[in-house]
């Protein structure tokens, strides 16, 4: 194998072990910062050996197994003591005096549950948002800082800031590696599936730079969900969350033409569209709909997209029953963005006419003052409704507004195109 395969070789095994490796060794050093520096020492050694020794063919137990190691030395030396004597006392002491296959044992135990564990800890509600999101990648996604910078188009310095801090706050807060019970769980949970679906929409609909779309960051936050729902097989709004992503990514392919222009929903190649992907969205909201999830917000938003997972062409589409949903989750979340989704379905169920009143009734919105989107909607109902000075204005506006340069070019091709038909 040359260097280069080697190299390859070796960032989908990180990818695909990290998670598994970091959350073993949270659960035996108690701090998710040392935690990963392990795993990466690990890492190291992987990179200086496996060139020339070639890859192990357990690659996963091989990594493990110098990070165990590591760890022991950590314990017989007693550094590990010295950093968390106030936090381990005892316990420690206790470990330390063990021989090594009883620690070998202890990191194996449990793997699902440690995955659980570090989820929890690595979008606790202590971290901002945009702390829980780089650390979530970096822990359980696998990414480097560079990746996750790149994917979001910030300074990669400014990545590497908030995934310093982040474990810090951890650290300094005190926060279990631990899964919480009762109401804490509920709401942690929350926290958990919101970080997961900020990943998803940030690669399914991308906010700046130059793509519509980023696939990867979409598959990292569909792996994040489904590990996750079969760790909690009976939390509804998992199953809620995975399948509205699972058809929501069903249609990527389709969003981009051959140049990588966007391709708006109904005017998408409905056969490009990953049949397997809408199975396996379709059996997820069935089960969350059968836990009793049916009136939680990801298994509504899965509902919708059903709809148009279901409808074969766009004219089969039922709008009135998205238009229902919408109004359902309205109720559910209200949420000014939510409301402009409706106005789309109405106008789509029973005209641009109906559909105008409601977005223009959201004009005084302050959260929706610089959303690109609202203006783009206006400017849609408007150009069917003939008003196409205004849907010109409205297209320049909302292209004015957007940071994604496809976007942009998508909306000033239609401001150039909201013309009157030629008579």
């Amino acid at each position: 194998m040359t260097a280069s395969a080697t190299q390859r070789a070796i960032d989908a095994i990180w990818r695909i072990e990290s998670a598994r490796l970091i959350a073993g060794l949270a659960r035996l050093v108690r701090d998710v910062g040392l935690a990963e520096e392990l795993a990466q020492d690990a890492l190291v050694a992987a990179l200086e050996r496996w060139p020339e020794s070639g890859i192990p063919d357990n690659p996963g137990a091989w990594l493990m197994g110098t990070a165990k190691h590591r760890a022991v030395d950590l314990f017989r030396r007693n550094k590990l003591l010295e950093r968390k004597h106030e936090e381990l006392g005892h316990e420690l002491e206790a470990q330390q005096a063990r021989s090594v296959p009883d620690l070998d044992a202890a990191l194996d135990d449990d793997v699902g549950d440690d995955l659980l564990r570090l989820m929890f800890t690595a979008c606790h509600p202590v971290l901002s948002t945009e702390a829980r999101v780089a650390l979530t990648l970096r822990l359980l996604g696998g990414l480097t800082t560079g990746e996750i910078a790149r994917a979001f188009l910030v300074p990669e310095p400014t990545v590497a800031q908030r995934i310093v801090r982040a474990k810090r706050t951890l650290s300094e807060a005190r926060v279990p590696f631990e899964v919480p019970r009762g109401a804490e769980l509920e709401a942690r949970l929350s926290s958990v599936l919101q970080v997961i679906y900020l990943v998803f929409n940030e690669g399914y609909s991308a906010t700046a730079g130059e793509d519509w779309v980023r696939p990867a960051l979409c598959e990292d936050a569909l792996r994040l969900g489904r590990i996750l729902a079969g760790l909690v097989p009976k939390e509804p709004e998992v199953h809620g969350l995975v399948a509205l992503m699972e058809l929501q990514a069903s249609r990527l392919r389709a969003r981009v033409g051959p140049s990588g222009e966007p391709v708006l929903l109904l005017d998408q190649n409905r056969g490009r569209w990953d049949q397997l992907l809408i199975r396996r969205g379709l059996a997820a909201l069935e089960r969350a709909e059968a836990l009793g999830g049916a009136r939680g917000p990801y298994t509504l938003q899965a509902a919708l997209a059903a709809c148009h997972a279901r409808a074969r062409t766009p004219a089969e589409t039922d709008w009135v029953r998205i238009a229902a949903l919408y109004e359902a989750l309205s109720q559910l979340t209200p949420s000014p963005v939510v409301e402009l989704n409706r106005a789309v379905a109405v106008s789509m169920a029973f005209g641009p006419a109906a559909g105008l009143e409601l977005v223009d009734a959201l004009l005084s919105e302050r959260s929706l003052a610089d959303y690109h989107l609202l203006p783009s909607v206006r400017g849609d109902l408007l150009a069917k409704l003939g008003r196409f000075d205004e849907a010109r204005a409205e297209f320049e506006r909302a292209a004015s507004l957007t940071h994604n340069e496809r976007e942009r070019k998508l909306l000033l091709e239609r401001a150039r195109a909201s013309v009157p038909p030629s008579t």
